[in-house]
């Protein structure tokens, strides 16, 4: 017999570790957020942190430069945007600009070098857009981003392009006619968490707004249709949040009651705006901004890239892990009126 159980550990053993290779390894680090008992609790991954946390450092800042002397505008020509700077000022943002965008090709990424005042670029109409995008947030979205704002860095982290944005799915029906428009279902994407979800909840929240809810609040209105697709729609959205935030629900939810607003956490009124202002964003700068961008930096159904909480966050709760961006760059605050810049086409 115990020869027999000497053999049979071995088994054993393989079994119980082939079982375990799906779980997480040990150990994760957990943070109470609500009374005990009733699953109000962050659980971390420390590795998971110390891998994303070199991409959420802030760049060091250059000094600050002097305010007085002659204006950007009485200087250079076809300065739309920030023209009220001081010369010094508007150098300090052009080569902080370089280093959060374009390091790699420095300012002829968005300027000819024979002439740098034309609009010959691409590039350069959608940059001076995004700049007024930028002082649009820290001015008018500050029940979002509060007082330490963005800047460019926030989302593009030293890329052309921001690593995370999103483009339409092509809705073309998969396989025969009868099946119809799956709306994305059960063909895993990394925006729903490799779930069966419909892999494109932005279009209909960040770019649409629809209410974003599982049940309706009243008794069979006729405006009240919520369907078995419109919650998958906001399982979806809401799986993207918790990863791009490197959260869980009850982060911004109470595990007792998750609609009930009064008992929430303060930072559900705070995701609340942060998707409207995304879905301002999408609509009011990125795209208008269609027809700008040549057919290679467009998505797959010919549509803009566009903004969702990823864009910002990139896996912590706080962009940067909350660096006060506008104290270094209060510039980048639209204090005076920009002027109205026409969208070129191309």
């Amino acid at each position: 017999m115990s020869s027999m159980r000497s053999q049979l550990f071995p088994w054993i053993l393989l079994s119980a570790v082939l079982l375990l290779t799906g779980c997480e390894r040990p150990p994760m680090q957990s943070v109470q957020n609500g009374y005990r008992g009733t699953g109000m609790v962050q659980v971390h991954n420390p590795r998971t942190l110390e891998e994303i946390a070199p991409n959420n450092v802030a760049p060091t800042p250059l000094p600050p430069a002097p305010t007085d002397g002659p204006r950007a505008n009485q200087v250079y020509k076809n300065v739309q945007v920030l023209g009220g700077l001081s010369q010094a000022q508007f150098a300090r943002l052009m080569v902080s600009f370089t280093s959060w965008v374009a390091p790699a090709q420095g300012c002829l990424y968005c300027h000819n070098p024979a002439n740098f005042a034309e609009d010959s670029k691409y590039t350069k109409v959608v940059a001076r857009r995004m700049i007024q995008m930028t002082q649009h947030v820290n001015s008018d979205w500050t029940n979002h981003v509060a007082k330490v704002g963005v800047t460019c860095y926030t989302c593009h982290r030293g890329n052309n392009i921001p690593e995370q944005v999103w483009f339409k799915k092509d809705d073309t029906p998969m396989g025969a006619d009868f099946i119809g428009d799956r709306a994305g279902q059960n063909e895993p994407a990394t925006s729903v968490g490799l779930s069966s979800l419909p892999n494109d909840p932005f279009t209909p929240f960040l770019l649409g707004a629809q209410s974003i809810r599982v049940a309706g609040t009243t008794a069979l209105p006729n405006d009240n249709r919520h369907s078995t697709k419109q919650a998958e729609w906001t399982y979806g959205l809401m799986t993207h949040m918790a990863g791009s935030l490197g959260v869980n629900c009850t982060f911004c939810h109470n595990s007792r009651s998750f609609s009930s607003w009064q008992e929430s956490p303060p930072q559900r009124a705070t995701a609340w705006y942060g998707i409207r202002m995304a879905r301002d964003l999408n609509t009011q700068y990125m795209e208008p901004l269609q027809a700008t961008f040549p057919e290679h930096r467009l998505g797959p159904t010919g549509d803009v890239a566009k903004v969702y909480c990823a864009t910002c966050h990139q896996g912590v709760n706080k962009p940067l892990y909350g660096a006060p961006m506008l104290d270094a760059f209060p510039e980048l605050r639209a204090n005076t009126p920009s002027l109205d810049v026409k969208v070129s086409k191309r």
